[in-house]
């Protein structure tokens, strides 16, 4: 059976530089990189939030990158990595997978910090 797309490739036009790291170190003390692509597009969607803190205020960024394709059908889970969108380096928080019901990937969706 063939599933519906559920995010459609004409909604995703952003460009994005994704680098997802995988768990452990490497030899320098760094992360290990798992998978890195600098020509993906993506619908990109973000929000702005104000924290009020004791010396005044401050303002935390937060975004969703969802993509129509699993861009990297190697990795399983998404755990973290890096993400520059709009000039910008954003930290993946959140990953998910969107499976259909013959654990095929629907969407990919990055949660951006």
């Amino acid at each position: 059976m063939k599933y519906p797309k559920l995010v459609l490739p004409q909604y995703c036009r952003t460009p994005i530089k994704v680098t997802i790291y995988e768990e452990g170190l490497s030899e320098d003390g760094g992360p290990k990189i798992a998978f890195e692509a600098d020509d993906l597009k993506c619908n990109y969607q973000d929000t702005a939030k104000t924290i009020f803190t004791e010396d005044g205020k401050k303002i935390q960024l937060s975004g969703q990158a969802i993509f129509c394709v699993d861009f990297c059908p190697e990795i399983e889970t998404i755990t973290g990595g890096v993400a520059r969108i709009h000039g910008e380096d954003r930290k993946i928080h959140k990953g998910l997978k969107a499976r259909n019901p013959d654990g095929s990937v629907n969407y990919v969706r990055l949660g951006l910090m």
